[in-house]
């Protein structure tokens, strides 16, 4: 299955759940805010949400500074 992830095609199994593929790019979920389709995705549902072929994702991640 593919999808676009920050502009790049990307290759995902079937049934991959949004807080998967986010570790799978060696992020942490708390750090993360996930847009899916133009929408924003609620942190309590990066887990249920299921990726579809053709999604265009978008995930901006927060860092802190000092």
């Amino acid at each position: 299955m593919k999808i676009t992830c920050n502009g790049e095609k990307r290759e995902l199994n079937p049934d991959t759940t949004l807080i998967t593929f986010i570790r799978d790019m060696d992020l942490n979920p708390d750090t993360v805010v996930a847009e899916c389709d133009g929408n924003i995705i609620s942190r309590d549902d990066y887990e249920t949400l299921i990726l579809r072929e053709g999604c265009v994702l978008e995930l901006i991640r927060f860092v802190g500074g000092g």
